[in-house]
C-alpha cells in the first residue's frame, strides 16, 4: 500500500522509482467522461494480450481488476483499488477491466521511453513471452 493521496511527494514511490529505473510516468483516467474513445479503449484493454516491456500501474483513485493466465493457462483475477501497485512482467498474458464503479486513476511508469504496443493472443513467438515461459518453468 502507497500513500496514493500524496504521490507526488511520497518518499517510498520515490524510492521505488530510483530503484526500479522508473524514469517516465503518466497518469490515466479511465471513465466515460474523461476518457476519450472511451468505449473503444474499454474493449482494447480487456483483450487477452501482452507486452514486450513490463506494465506497471499504481492506483491513485478508483478500482477495477487484472485479470492475468496461471501455469495452466486458467485466469487469475487481480483487485486492485487506491494505493495499490502491480508489476506485470513483460511476456505474460493479460488483460484490464473496471470494476462496479467503471472508474479508475492510475499513474504508469516505465523505464525509458514508453512503449504502448499489446500483442494480442497468440503472441508466443515473441521473445518475451519465451523467456517469461522459461521463467515459469524454472520455478515449477
Amino acid at each position: 500500500q502507497l500513500d496514493a493521496d500524496n504521490y507526488e511527494t511520497d518518499p517510498c514511490l520515490k524510492e521505488i522509482r530510483e530503484a526500479e529505473n522508473y524514469s517516465w510516468m503518466d497518469i490515466i483516467t479511465i471513465h466515460k467522461d474523461k476518457l476519450p474513445n472511451y468505449e473503444e479503449k474499454i474493449k482494447t484493454f480487456y483483450e487477452e494480450h501482452l507486452h514486450l516491456d513490463d506494465e506497471i500501474r499504481y492506483i491513485l483513485d478508483g478500482s477495477g481488476y487484472f485479470d492475468v493466465r496461471d501455469r495452466d493457462d486458467k485466469w487469475i483475477r487481480i483487485s486492485m483499488e487506491k494505493g495499490d501497485m502491480i508489476t506485470l512482467p513483460a511476456g505474460i498474458y493479460h488483460r484490464f477491466t473496471l470494476d462496479e464503479n467503471n472508474y479508475v486513476k492510475a499513474m504508469r511508469l516505465f523505464v525509458g521511453e514508453p512503449v504502448w504496443t499489446a500483442y494480442n493472443r497468440p503472441a508466443d513467438d515473441f521473445p518475451a513471452r519465451k523467456q517469461y515461459m522459461k521463467l515459469l518453468a524454472e520455478e515449477a
